[in-house]
């Protein structure tokens, strides 16, 4: 395993994260129950694995429930690095969402106990809060890191002004600073190159992309697009990457291609372009499959020529916003 630091902070962590979203999703078909995901959370550990992300809403909180009890019995909990996320619906009255300060010290509270733990390493904002201004929300989270609730903040989706306001209104108050962002990140959908990624690699902050494989779309070759439970079921999936087949089945075939060449799968080739970027700090896989977890450990010793870089980039075509929601 290879380790660097997050952003500019001290903190070391695991070029890749395991993402524990499926693990206590088993309602969903493609979801696995606590039983199922544990194995998951303990190869990670063995593979050197030390970075995890969850959020509150994964399975209304089981996700936390299920990490923080596999990392109880698997790890010492100083080694390992926990970050979770606050922002969507956890209850149903008017308070129950959301980035107030209110939402923001209840949630903290909930997490930790889910998690079994007296602080995460990194806390993030799972999305923008258009219904609270984000100075309230800065300051809820500046009190949780000086509380000892969190080491970090991190952000994920958002326009990139939106994320520059925030950085530049916490060092205006001296108050904590986001270090890293999750962008919906992968050769299917590279609109962050235009303006967050350069935002990120000038602010010195970490990058972990989420859906690095596209849920899963570079993962397989496009007749076998819709094969897996997952494709068939996986509404917001769909959502994500609805209008863009004719624009993207190029560049999957061209995965494809440069992963029959180098006799590797296609997840590889996709993680290690990603992997190749200065921005990104650590792709967060998720995995159902252990052979999936084994495979992106195994992209970290993938080199890809810049001729190969060139040829993955090539047919790539501009695309929406997707994932901001």
């Amino acid at each position: 395993m290879n380790y660097t630091n997050l952003g500019k902070t001290g903190l070391k962590v695991s070029r890749i994260c395991l993402g524990c979203m499926s693990y206590g999703l088993e309602e969903r078909k493609w979801g696995l129950n606590e039983e199922q995901g544990r194995p998951f959370i303990k190869r990670a550990l063995e593979l050197g694995i030390n970075f995890f992300d969850t959020a509150n809403m994964y399975g209304n909180g089981r996700s936390e429930e299920v990490l923080g009890r596999a990392l109880r019995d698997f790890a010492k909990r100083d080694e390992a690095v926990i970050a979770t996320k606050v922002y969507f619906s956890m209850r149903p009255d008017v308070n129950g969402r959301g980035l107030s300060r209110k939402a923001i010290m209840t949630e903290i509270d909930h997490s930790l106990r889910r998690l079994g733990t007296d602080y995460v390493d990194l806390y993030q904002i799972h999305r923008w809060d258009y219904d609270t201004p984000i100075e309230e929300t800065l300051e809820a989270l500046h009190d949780v890191v000086k509380s000892g609730k969190t080491r970090y903040i991190g952000a994920s989706s958002m326009f990139a002004w939106q994320f520059c306001k925030a950085l530049y209104l916490a060092d205006l108050h001296s108050g904590t600073r986001f270090v890293s962002m999750q962008p919906h990140y992968n050769l299917l959908n590279r609109e962050e190159e235009r303006e967050m990624l350069p935002l990120c690699l000038a602010e010195g902050i970490g990058v972990m992309p989420w859906s690095p494989l596209a849920r899963g779309r570079l993962a397989r070759g496009w007749e076998t697009q819709s094969s897996t439970t997952r494709a068939q079921t996986d509404e917001y999936g769909k959502k994500l990457y609805s209008g863009t087949e004719e624009a993207d089945k190029p560049v999957v075939d061209r995965v494809g291609e440069i992963a029959k060449a180098r006799r590797i799968p296609r997840a590889q080739i996709a993680l290690a372009w990603l992997l190749h970027k200065p921005a990104v700090t650590a792709p967060i896989v998720g995995a159902t499959k252990l052979h999936h977890l084994e495979e992106a450990v195994a992209a970290l010793d993938v080199k890809l020529s810049d001729a190969e870089i060139e040829a993955l980039e090539a047919p790539y075509v501009p695309h929406s916003i997707a994932g901001f929601e």
